[in-house]
């Protein structure tokens, strides 16, 4: 009882005389974990003769204290959201009585939650189920149900963000609106489920502000308990390996096993064009796993400088065979050109995406690579996709050329693809891009960079997209989130073509896929 009391006390969601405002799901869960039972053991089946079974948590959630102000007075919504905070943790029974009209309001205020999607009782989360004389019975309550009692009406469900794991992709997908979060990347039986946008971590490198190392993972366990789940990284993006690992082992000690289960941590090897010999690309390999504190690479994106060089055939044939051993998940590219990714698929190695540049300024991907995806069945994953945040409202009705009139183009991705606007059509042409988007992101009430990664996911061969984070600094998870539920009709999608169209071919000015770093 004493630690039933503690773990109350300790809830920052269920503070008894506090205001009503819901507030948000954060992204630590230290009160349900202390007092979760260990996995084994964390279950039982109560039976009786006649047949009836329950599943129930060992270690139950008595709601006795919202009976009467002894405890103090419990505001309803502030209640709701502890329950799921508890569930969460894998405390998923709970016990109340007829008598305690609190509990009533409880129930009306997880009603008044979610949106309309059957979920009988919004904190029962694990699925378990019991069967009556037939008929299944939620596990949110742990007495018997008279065959006669008339069952309560379900209530809608509160959705959590859907996660990005291939065994969940059926459920959550239906459970969301829109189009799905969630795909697979696959090459002969290797595959990879992964979120459709990807939280890109070049951020954490240097040059968008100083990285606090516990604010970032902090923020890595906010955008995963939001749903994005999938991490993309490098070896030389500074710290972000480490912050990797340092995040990972945060979830493994503070989320259930499931929840690991969901994070994929996407990373890059870029190589000097050296002999690539197997043990010098081992020993980088295991350098990565290391920093990731994982036994295996999620995903291994290779990057080759030189084509004149052919060294990077025998350095995929390395990685494929490392694959083999277990050290490596799935095997990928990042910017290598149409032509090159043809020699690399004939070769035999299994690659499963290449990580490209594009976006409605960069339509590159969709000329020639996006065909030979097609006929292969490799994905794209892409970067620059809002343009370091030049697509957006920020940037919407400036004049950057200006000095001090606009916004400052203050980090090296905002200069990056300032240069690419400039080849594409110039800033001119640029702002009647934005406002194009900016009508499409008022019709359907989202952002203009939620509008210009949605186009891209709509692209041939697109498996995903990537939205830089700048971990500890700023966020946004709402935004990103409104991209799975949105769906651009055939106006909308014609409309921005119409002005992308308007700009230069950049596969004339800069070449193919990657080749602005070959320049």
């Amino acid at each position: 009882m004493a630690a039933a009391t503690s773990c109350l006390a300790s809830s920052p969601r269920l503070t008894l005389g506090a205001s009503s405002r819901r507030r948000s799901w954060h992204p630590r869960r230290p009160a349900a974990h202390r007092c979760a039972a260990a996995v084994d053991g964390r279950k039982t089946t109560v039976q009786s003769k006649a047949g009836d079974a329950l599943e129930v948590c060992r270690v139950v959630n008595g709601m006795w204290q919202v009976s009467g102000a002894s405890w103090g007075r419990a505001q309803p919504a502030a209640a709701v959201d502890a329950m799921l905070r508890y569930a969460d943790g894998g405390l998923t029974t709970f016990d109340m009585a007829d008598i305690c009209k609190e509990i009533r309001l409880l129930l009306s205020a997880a009603h008044a939650r979610g949106p309309a999607a059957p979920y009988p009782f919004a904190f029962r989360l694990r699925g378990a189920r019991a069967r009556t004389n037939g008929s299944p019975m939620s596990s949110t309550a742990a007495r018997a149900v008279p065959p006669a009692a008339a069952a309560p009406p379900p209530l809608p469900r509160r959705l959590r963000p859907a996660r990005c794991t291939a065994g969940a992709a059926a459920a959550e997908t239906t459970a969301t609106a829109g189009p799905t979060r969630v795909t697979t990347v696959s090459n002969r039986g290797d595959s990879l489920a992964i979120c459709r946008v990807l939280n890109g971590m070049w951020q954490t490198s240097g040059g968008w502000g100083r990285i606090d190392r516990d604010a970032a993972v902090d923020a890595m366990l906010a955008y995963a308990d939001a749903g994005l789940s999938t991490f993309d990284m490098a070896d030389h993006y500074g710290p972000a390996e480490d912050l990797y690992g340092m995040f990972i082992n945060r979830v493994r000690r503070e989320r259930p096993p499931e929840f690991l289960e969901e994070i994929k941590g996407l990373t890059k090897w870029v190589p000097p064009p050296v002999k690539m010999t197997r043990s010098y690309v081992e020993d980088n390999i295991n350098r990565s796993r290391k920093r990731m504190d994982v036994a295996a690479l999620d995903m291994l994106q290779f990057h080759w400088w030189e084509y004149s060089n052919p060294g990077y055939l025998d350095a995929l044939k390395h990685i494929t065979d490392l694959k083999e051993e277990g050290k490596i998940k799935t095997v990928a590219l990042t910017n290598f050109d149409t032509d090159r990714l043809q020699i690399i698929l004939e070769n035999g190695i299994p690659v499963v995406s290449n990580q490209v540049q594009h976006s409605i300024v960069d339509m590159r991907p969709q000329q020639r690579m996006a065909e030979l995806c097609q006929l292969t069945g490799v994905k794209l994953i892409t970067y620059g996709t809002v343009m370091g945040g030049l697509l957006s409202e920020k940037f919407l009705d400036t004049n950057v050329s200006i000095p001090f009139a606009g916004p400052p183009l203050n980090t090296p991705s905002l200069q990056k693809y300032k240069r690419m606007v400039d080849a594409w059509g110039g800033w001119s042409l640029f702002q009647t891009l934005l406002q194009t988007l900016k009508k499409v992101s008022l019709k359907h009430g989202v952002s203009i960079a939620t509008v210009a990664v949605r186009y891209i996911l709509n692209q041939t061969s697109v498996a995903g997209s990537m939205v830089g984070v700048r971990l500890g600094l700023s966020e946004h998870i709402k935004d990103t989130n409104a991209i799975f539920s949105l769906e651009l009709d055939e106006e909308d999608m014609n409309s921005i073509t119409e002005v992308s169209k308007k700009g230069r071919n950049l596969m004339d000015i800069i070449g193919d896929c990657g080749d602005e770093y070959r320049a």
